[in-house]
């Protein structure tokens, strides 16, 4: 499958809040729509999911405008939206039965999932009775039980511990693997880094940067090196202004040009013991801050 969004703009009274959003998001990849807050992330999945329509522009699926009445979306909100008071299965029974799923069979896609998540003892439970690291993997159970063909995660590893955060990711690089389309939206870089072959992130309602990560990564210029080795100041000093410490007690080398990163490896290789040297890459949040910062785009990482 894919999923095409094209020139989406939405307009809140005066207020403009997409600009002409576009992007493809393919089936078995995880896209990544990036943004500060207020940069019209929310709005987009809405309309994306029909909550409300947008002003111009098309959602494709496939290449045919989307009928919500034939696809099956799964949606995690940022916010959570079940109900404190009720019992955590009638409730999950309620929100597959709203997804056109019949009680017997909601009930054993509900019983799979409270099982896979470790939840099942609490499927009597109210939900005010459980942690809020539980309470969001009942929450995900909405977005799962009736077996969506896009599932769109909006900060999924909200409030979860390190194990449960595991298990999670367990999880969404399963429902890749069958060939779905995940739409990621989180402001946790490294999990959109592990995840996400594809980013789009969003700046005052219009895509600043779009495409696949790998080669927004790879197409900075490669000018700089990072290098870790016990002789570290020993380095800084035969180098001087051009080698800087950095917070984890690695080397950031800055050289003259590209073309000098094989002479520089061969230099240091040769007078220091070496543990690890690369080419510096900026992390996604260095570029998420780059192409999102009211400064000019580009100068955070000159």
């Amino acid at each position: 499958m894919t999923l095409d969004l094209k020139n989406i703009t939405k307009n809140f009274g005066d207020k403009e809040v997409l600009k002409g959003i576009s992007f493809l998001a393919k089936s078995g990849e995880a896209f990544g729509l990036l943004g500060r807050n207020g940069a019209g992330k929310t709005t987009t999945i809405r309309i994306l999911m029909d909550v409300f329509p947008a002003d111009e522009g098309e959602i494709l699926l496939d290449d045919a405008p989307v009928n919500y009445k034939d696809i099956r979306i799964g949606y995690l909100p940022e916010e959570r939206g079940l109900y404190p008071k009720k019992k955590i299965i009638d409730q999950l029974v309620y929100f597959a039965n709203l997804h056109g799923m019949k009680t017997k069979e909601a009930v054993k896609a509900i019983d799979y999932w409270l099982d896979r998540l470790g939840m099942t003892e609490y499927k009597t439970k109210r939900l005010d009775t459980l942690s809020k690291g539980n309470q969001q993997k009942i929450q995900l159970i909405t977005a799962l039980a009736h077996d969506p063909q896009i599932l769109i995660l909006d900060e999924p590893f909200s409030g979860l511990d390190p194990v449960n955060a595991m298990l999670l990711k367990d999880v969404v690089k399963e429902e890749i693997s069958k060939g779905k389309i995940v739409l990621f939206s989180s402001h946790q870089m490294n999990y959109i880094e592990e995840f996400c072959n594809k980013i789009a992130i969003l700046n005052e309602g219009k895509i600043v940067l779009e495409g696949n990560l790998h080669d927004i990564k790879h197409n900075y210029t490669r000018d700089k090196l990072i290098v870790s080795s016990e002789h570290a100041k020993s380095i800084l000093l035969d180098l001087g202004s051009c080698c800087s410490a950095m917070e984890n007690g690695d080397l950031l080398i800055q050289l003259d040009s590209p073309k000098d990163k094989q002479n520089m490896m061969q230099r240091l290789t040769s007078k220091y013991n070496i543990d690890k040297i690369k080419v510096f890459e900026p992390s996604l949040n260095d570029i998420f801050v780059e192409y999102t910062s009211d400064g000019e785009k580009g100068e955070n990482l000159q």
